[in-house]
């Protein structure tokens, strides 16, 4: 888990998001829990290693 935190601030209609947020709880989850995964999926799906803010290579 990260130790460090930043805020990312984001617009979204407000229709999504009680939506978002009410299936966030039904999950017992909390929405910066889901973003915060989602955002890891998406950087590992492009190859990223958000450790090192580099791309990873890719293997031949």
């Amino acid at each position: 888990m990260e130790t460090k935190t930043a805020r990312l601030t984001i617009l979204i209609d407000p229709v999504k998001k009680k939506a978002f947020e009410e299936l966030c709880s039904q999950q017992d989850l909390t929405p910066s829990q889901v973003l915060r995964q989602l955002i890891r999926d998406y950087l590992e799906r492009h190859d990223v290693d958000y450790a090192t803010r580099v791309p990873v290579r890719k293997k031949t």
